[in-house]
């Protein structure tokens, strides 16, 4: 970071806000005062990715190359064949020749089919760690491979024998300070470690501290596989309160205010095991207000989840989180630059990737994401564009891909995703449009009901039968058919001699009606 980028982020505030109630627990993270991530949890059973489970194997599909393991969930978990093999290059940077061909090899050394038949047959006990949650009709995914146990400043990987220090920490003298820690740190048999992005300045003695708390609960991990029946969970990640102490206290965080008064003493207590610095950042909330309303926040979350999102330009974002993929159109809006038309679309541009990494973030969503940026004719103003992306996803601790931006116009992206997003979790599917975000209109729906009427009406007629329709549908839809659609319906009544009686039913669904012989009520026809 050069030295402009560094005094900037020096003079940030930041607070990371946590709120408790009965059945949420919700954290926002703030760089002076502006909302830059957020995080919500409802209870234990959606602390699933990062917690270990003893599980069964139910079935292996070559076609797929997976097996369906039984934890103990309602939808099996889905393993790949190839998360049966040790990787740890997603931890690690090793650049030497050796390491090099290790991984060349691993990549050329799956296991057969029949090899995973042997090892890992129908109704075998195995271990596994869940490493995607479940997402919509998606079981969650699981791994044996990689087990892996975060602490404060180390990463237990049970099963291999690594030791290194996370690829974020660049500093070759930093690293080489804490590889000789790790080489004098006592591990048991078959347990691996990784330093931690946060390990970097940390002291032997806090490494050490760290290591007897991952050995312990190592140690409880083994208790439990011995001891509980499968499936079953062998270790939990903690709740979120515990997780922000562990993962978010930083150095560059002022304080963590908290409105509750147990998790407050339970949160000082684990900082306190790291410092008392690090205590003494935790504060406890008591105001007269909801601690949301009182940082602003409950305005800031309404307002990004929108699905436009402003920019402070006049320009503005959609964003459209679907199966497959998140869509975000990019949009100049009221936007008036004071230089050339180029210049203004790249200003657009510049500030609508810095707000999508935010979104992201924010929202927790992730999979395949295509930007459909303002065109721009230069490829340098491209590539500026691309490079400021590229920049402002550095804060994301997902993992990222970002492609160059297309002969279209679109930049496409990838982003780890592994839970459900934040919208998916605080809602669900309209009992109106089923999801699809449209109900069809109360004209659609009118000539839906004629239709249906005149096939009644008629085969009432070849059967010389009296016949009264009544027809019970949504306000909307009356309201059409008393306004433009009375003549046809008055017409209607004339050719088959017959009175039409329509009733509106309050909380109907827009799209729902039902055609009844008035005499009988008789259900004739019914569209729910």
């Amino acid at each position: 970071m050069n030295l402009f980028g560094w005094l900037k982020r020096s003079k940030l505030k930041r607070e990371i806000i946590v709120n408790v109630e009965n059945l949420e627990t919700r954290v926002a993270v703030l760089e002076n005062g502006r909302l830059e991530e957020f995080m919500v949890e409802h209870d234990e059973k959606e602390r699933l990715v990062g917690s270990v489970f003893k599980g069964r194997v139910q079935n292996l599909e070559n076609d797929l190359q997976a097996a369906f393991v039984d934890i103990g969930l309602k939808k099996n978990a889905f393993l790949h064949y190839w998360d049966m093999l040790p990787d740890v290059d997603s931890f690690l940077e090793e650049e030497d020749e050796q390491h090099q061909r290790q991984k060349a090899s691993r990549k050329t050394n799956r296991l057969s089919d029949a090899e995973i038949a042997k090892r890992f047959p129908p109704g075998s006990e195995i271990i596994v760690q869940v490493t995607k949650g479940p997402i919509s009709t998606k079981g969650p995914r699981v791994t044996i491979a990689n087990l892996s146990i975060p602490g404060r400043y180390l990463v237990m990987m049970p099963g291999t024998r690594t030791r290194g220090v996370s690829k974020k920490i660049g500093d070759a003298k930093e690293r080489q300070r804490l590889k000789k820690i790790l080489d004098r740190l006592p591990l048991p048999e078959n347990v691996g470690l990784v330093v931690r992005t946060v390990g970097q300045g940390a002291s032997a003695r806090a490494f050490a501290r760290d290591l007897r708390n991952l050995i312990s609960i190592w140690n409880e991990m083994q208790a439990n596989i011995k001891m509980r029946r499968t499936p079953c969970c062998i270790f939990q990640e903690p709740d979120l309160c515990e997780r922000v102490i562990r993962d978010w206290l930083t150095e560059d965080v002022d304080s963590i205010v908290i409105d509750d008064e147990r998790s407050y003493n339970e949160m000082r207590e684990v900082a306190g095991k790291i410092s008392r610095r690090a205590k003494s950042k935790i504060r406890r909330y008591d105001g007269g207000v909801g601690i949301f309303e009182h940082y602003g926040l409950e305005r800031q979350l309404h307002d990004a989840f929108a699905r436009q999102v402003p920019l402070k330009s006049g320009g503005y974002l959609v964003i459209d989180e679907t199966e497959a993929l998140i869509a975000v159109d990019v949009n100049t809006g009221h936007y008036k630059g004071k230089g050339s038309q180029e210049e203004a679309i790249l200003d657009v541009n510049l500030e609508a990737v810095e707000e999508v990494a935010r979104q992201l973030r924010l929202r927790n969503i992730g999979g395949l994401v295509i930007l459909d940026l303002i065109d721009m004719k230069s490829r340098k103003h491209q590539r500026e564009v691309y490079r400021a992306l590229k920049e402002a996803l550095k804060r994301d601790r997902a993992r990222t891909n970002v492609l160059e931006i297309s002969e279209l116009g679109l930049l496409e992206m990838s982003r780890q995703r592994q839970d459900r997003s934040i919208l998916s979790l605080l809602t669900s599917t309209c009992p109106y449009c089923k999801g699809r975000g449209l109900v069809k209109s109360p004209m659609a729906i009118s000539v839906e009901i004629q239709r249906h009427l005149i096939s009644l009406l008629k085969k009432a007629e070849n059967e010389k039968r009296p016949f009264e329709p009544k027809i019970v549908i949504a306000p909307q839809v009356m309201q059409r058919l008393r306004t433009e659609d009375s003549d046809i319906l008055a017409s209607l009544q004339k050719t088959y001699n017959t009175r039409l009686t329509f009733v509106s039913e309050l909380h109907r669904h827009p799209e729902s009606f039902s055609i009844l012989d008035a005499a009988t009520s008789q259900v004739l026809y019914s569209q729910s």
